[in-house]
């Protein structure tokens, strides 16, 4: 649930939504009746932490209730507890403690997310998604909340508050945002580390016949350059174009020896930032060291 202090979005904790600390007011639940969240962007996978999580649900039974949502049906959705439920059913469980919470979509989506975002390990598909899905929730509450915003302003409120709940600034989660239009080729790729996160938004936004051709010349020929992706911006909008085409400007690209880049700064414009007593070897030293800041911060923004 959000609400605004000021003109600032304020999102409440899970203990807050429910109201009640987590190991009060539990009911146990039937298995069956809980059914995921819908388009639940995390993984439920049947790994090395899952067989732990199992082994220890087979011990001491789940320490952690749940949290859902009823429907109109006597079923549950879950908001929070995907993993759990998933090792309950494997260690023979037939009920679950749940924490049963009456929650709009935008909420629940926002918990979900939030919930999920605690994670140890989170692959960059799953961030993709989850951002997206808690941004359009913020989008939506707020075009509720606050009819001075115009739709704009909103998204770019909600940006903002969503990389500030995940550590991150408002030009990487649009970034991270991006890789939801990617092929789920493309998007494994990314996941597996085999795709930069910086070549992949590149990509992204090519439509998806494009993106099936970019992915069968990467795993016939190897990593595409930024410079061949640069120079393939021109044709985002233009669907003329064919596979043979497509291959045949990027081998060109490809094998086109790339020009040497030449930048000279005159002493003039350099006086107007060192003083004159400071020697070559000194402002080299002050170039390089911003420099280096500056990289520093280009790659951090992409992780």
């Amino acid at each position: 649930m959000a609400q605004r202090i000021g003109q600032k979005l304020k999102l409440s904790s899970i203990d807050e939504l429910l109201g009640v600390p987590s190991t009060e007011g539990t009911v146990d639940l039937d298995v069956l009746t809980i059914y995921p969240f819908e388009n639940h962007p995390f993984k439920v996978i049947d790994d090395e932490k899952m067989e732990e999580l199992v082994e220890s649900i087979k011990e001491s039974g789940v320490l952690t209730p749940v949290l859902v949502r009823p429907d109109d049906e006597g079923t549950y959705e879950m908001i929070s507890g995907h993993r759990r439920l998933h090792a309950a059913k494997r260690a023979g469980l037939r009920k679950i403690p749940a924490i049963i919470k009456e929650m709009t979509n935008d909420d629940a989506t926002v918990a979900m997310v939030d919930s999920n975002m605690q994670r140890e390990e989170i692959l960059p598909s799953e961030r993709a998604f989850s951002l997206k899905m808690k941004m359009d929730a913020l989008n939506h509450q707020g075009k509720r909340t606050d009819l001075t915003l115009s739709t704009e302003e909103t998204k770019l409120h909600s940006a903002t508050e969503v990389g500030e709940s995940v550590g991150l600034k408002r030009a990487q989660v649009h970034r991270y945002i991006r890789l939801t239009y990617l092929i789920p080729k493309l998007l494994d790729m990314v996941d597996t580390g085999r795709l930069a996160l910086s070549v992949a938004v590149e990509l992204s936004y090519f439509n998806h016949t494009y993106q099936q051709w970019l992915y069968e010349y990467i795993h016939e020929n190897g990593m595409l350059k930024q410079e061949q992706l640069l120079d393939l911006r021109q044709y985002r909008d233009d669907d003329s174009l064919t596979q043979e085409q497509m291959i045949e400007f990027l081998i060109q690209k490809k094998a086109t020896p790339q020009t040497r880049k030449k930048i000279t700064i005159t002493e003039r414009k350099l006086n107007k930032y060192f003083p004159a007593y400071y020697s070559q070897t000194e402002i080299e030293r002050v170039i390089v060291g911003l420099l280096e800041q500056w990289k520093a911060s280009q790659e951090s923004e992409e992780k």
